[in-house]
């Protein structure tokens, strides 16, 4: 059971070398990788604390050269080669099955290499950070990730009463869940296939239809709430490994990415599953709506556009008929380059809760110019039926079990 320890021993040697003790005392093994680039070296003279993969080899990983980087004094490029670097070792670490956990403690700078190191790591293998970063937007250091961040109250500068109560708990922590991650072991032969599936409110029928058939041919289904986040967390699965296949039948934030609302999951949406080769179903769930958050939140420049007051802290607005028509396109674009069996289900009945005969987002002439773009996708089944129809559902379920097992 081994903890890596990831810092910048030039300034933190005494901390790592006290959390080092610990974590032996806790009955861990001990892995410290220096990501420290400063001249100084007092923090490694006070604490004796000798790295097992020093910061030059560190950087070398990374194609960089530690006396460059020190003589360059870029803290940025510095901060970004350490971090790049030590996510290579962490990958040859856990392919030769020697890390069950990590931990780093710093400020920004610590914090953003440990980020980028622990990134690349699957979803479950403990990753925890201590830093002074922790109470303010955390969203650069998780991403879509399972990092676990502790606020350290006090600056990493030290062993003192407080931190040596925040920094014991650290080690206690990891040690724990390194414990607990070695002992759990590799996936079990009884677990059943994991699949991926985006939902929005809106789309909700048509996820849970598709889960139940899943359900049926032996799957278990993780849902993601396709708000920003929850496609980011797909996204990160789908690149994992951990997926057997992926249902992206809610691709709603593509349209908050290119017109400018509040849950957009990034240029990248919709790329992973295709990238890895993971077989997949996709659909244009809720392309008819951009999010934004209370009404008197929409930007002014969209006056006068159809709008739905979702709840008191969620406002809809209706796409356009030309934003339908790039969003079709830039799907279809998107699928052409997967790698892995793809299927594309169009619903020609409408494509959400809200666009249906007699609902507010009903727009006939929007969706068909969605459907024009999407039709550039040759491996496309239309049907006529709204989204939330449960045939739908079940539908690109059956297709997404034809393509795992094998038959396009």
């Amino acid at each position: 059971m081994a903890v890596v320890l990831i810092g910048t021993l030039d300034t933190k040697g005494p901390e790592y070398s006290w959390l080092r003790e610990r974590l032996a005392e806790l009955g861990r093994e001990v892995i410290v990788v220096d990501t420290g680039v400063g001249l100084a070296a007092s923090g490694l003279a006070a604490s004796g604390l000798a790295a097992d993969f020093p910061a030059g080899q560190v950087a070398a990983l990374a194609g960089a050269d530690l006396e460059a980087l020190r003589a360059a004094g870029d803290r940025g490029a510095a901060v970004t080669a350490m971090g790049e670097g030590a996510a290579k070792v962490l990958a040859d670490l856990h392919r030769a099955g020697r890390v069950d956990g990590v931990l780093a403690v710093g400020g920004s700078g610590g914090s953003s290499i440990a980020a980028r190191a622990v990134r690349d790591l699957p979803i479950g293998l403990p990753k925890l950070i201590v830093s002074t970063m922790a109470s303010g937007d955390v969203a650069p250091y998780i991403g879509a990730k399972d990092v676990t961040l502790m606020y350290s109250v006090v600056d990493i500068a030290g062993i003192n009463r407080v931190s040596r109560a925040i920094l014991g708990n650290a080690a206690a922590a990891v040690a724990g869940m390194a414990g607990e991650y070695a002992a759990r072991g590799p996936a079990q032969d009884g677990d059943r296939p994991l699949i991926g599936a985006s939902m929005f409110g809106v789309t909700t029928p048509a996820v849970d239809a598709a889960r139940a058939r899943l359900d049926e041919l032996g799957y278990e289904v993780l849902v993601f709430h396709a708000t920003g986040s929850g496609g980011r967390a797909l996204e990160g699965l789908a690149e994992s490994g951990m997926l057997a296949g992926v249902l992206d039948l809610t691709t709603t934030e593509l349209a908050d990415e290119l017109v400018g609302g509040v849950l957009s999951a990034g240029p990248d949406r919709l790329t992973a599953a295709g990238r890895h080769g993971v077989p997949q179903v996709v659909a244009p769930g809720a392309l008819d709506m951009v999010n934004f958050g209370p009404r008197d939140t929409v930007p002014e420049r969209f006056a006068g556009r159809t709008l739905y007051v979702h709840n008191p802290t969620v406002t809809l607005m209706r796409t356009t008929e030309s934003e339908m028509a790039e969003l079709g396109r830039e799907i279809a674009a998107k699928l052409a380059k997967a790698t892995g069996p793809t299927v594309l289900f169009v619903p020609e009945g409408g494509v959400s809760a809200l666009d249906a005969p007699g609902m507010p987002f009903h727009d006939p002439a929007a969706d068909a110019a969605a459907f024009a773009g999407l039709a550039a996708y040759p491996h496309t089944v239309r049907l006529a039926a709204h989204i939330n129809d449960p045939e739908f559902g079940r539908a690109m379920a059956d297709r997404l079990h034809l393509l795992i097992k094998g038959d396009q």
